[in-house]
């Protein structure tokens, strides 16, 4: 069974359109990344799945059910942790935990739901109104765990988060994903969505530009990975006619090959070597997220009777890079 299926799904507020259209099918126990900039429709599809807003036309099911036909079916097996969340301020976290807890009639002990989400029970003791954004985001996020959900929605989760609270909200993701929940988890910053989902869906101006894994996207994209090599000079080595490269570049101290077979990358450093060339060092770049990101919503992939058209290879290999070391016969 899906966890949860649209058809159509379209919002318009007079002659803006929010939504257009979405057609999605998300499985049980996926971790799903809804990725957009802000004012893309993100808020817009939760609120829609949710019986939060009607939708103008098309129709929505989760886990199952109706989502505007059976709404209370949805709420009692969903946890929420919307964007721009309110709190009482006047109340200390504890009593938030245990209001979460009788409304969803959950027997959940607060001290665990604490520890999960890395917030220290004497804070807990506090009003909420002396927490930061961080500790506010911690505590929305154990009250969302309450009932043990079929489905987590968490629009912006690490709003307010330091580092470790990103890292913790990320293996609160895993954890509830590998006991077969499912998590859909809209977000603008790009690199936590990549470090915790399965596939992605891309919105942009209303419109699903696509859906995929990452690897999936930059195969479409042609997004290659590069190999920069650290010589001593610059060399005069012929490596672009090596299997799997795409394109190869030399500048400040370095070579840069762009390959799209794995085994080029061998290949590559070994030519060099073989040449005389002085290999001090070496290390792979793979495209971001944000290289992907960027390829689908500027223009350079279009969207053909719903299947991604490939744009030039110089569309889309640029840009920043995330950097992993990585042995040559990797």
């Amino acid at each position: 069974m899906t966890a949860i299926e649209t058809h159509d799904l379209t919002k318009r507020y007079g002659d803006v359109v929010a939504l257009d259209g979405i057609d999605l099918s998300i499985r049980e126990g996926e971790v799903f990344g809804f990725l957009g900039p802000n004012g893309a429709g993100k808020t817009t599809t939760i609120d829609l799945l949710l019986d939060f807003i009607r939708p103008t036309a098309g129709s929505a099911t989760v886990l199952g059910y109706d989502a505007q036909v059976e709404a209370d079916a949805v709420r009692e097996r969903v946890g929420v942790l919307p964007d721009g969340f309110d709190l009482w301020e006047r109340s200390s976290g504890y009593r938030h935990l245990e209001f979460a807890i009788e409304s969803k009639g959950g027997d959940e002990d607060p001290d665990g739901l604490l520890e999960r989400v890395g917030l220290e029970q004497e804070d807990a003791r506090r009003h909420v109104g002396d927490y930061s954004k961080g500790m506010k985001q911690r505590l929305a996020m154990a009250m969302t765990l309450v009932g043990d959900p079929d489905l987590l929605i968490l629009d912006e989760p690490s709003t307010g988060l330091d580092p470790h609270g990103i890292r913790t909200m990320q293996e609160l993701v895993r954890e509830r994903a590998a006991d077969g929940t499912t998590v859909f988890f809209s977000s603008h910053i790009l690199s936590q969505v990549s470090a915790v989902c399965d596939r992605v869906g891309i919105l942009d101006e209303g419109e699903l530009v696509t859906v995929d894994t990452i690897e999936g996207l930059r195969e479409t994209a042609g997004a290659g990975s590069r190999l920069v090599v650290r010589v001593a000079d610059e060399p005069t080595v012929d490596l672009e006619g090596i299997e799997g490269v795409t394109d190869v570049a030399f500048g400040d101290g370095s070579v840069t090959a762009t390959y799209v077979e794995p085994a080029a990358k061998a290949t590559v450093v070994h030519r060099l070597v073989e040449n005389g060339v002085d290999v001090l060092d070496f290390e792979i770049r793979e495209p971001t997220l944000e290289d992907l990101f960027e390829a689908y919503t500027n223009g350079d992939l279009k969207a053909t009777d719903g299947q991604a058209t490939k744009a030039s290879p110089s569309a889309t290999t640029a840009g920043s890079a995330d950097v992993a070391s990585v042995e040559v016969d990797r």
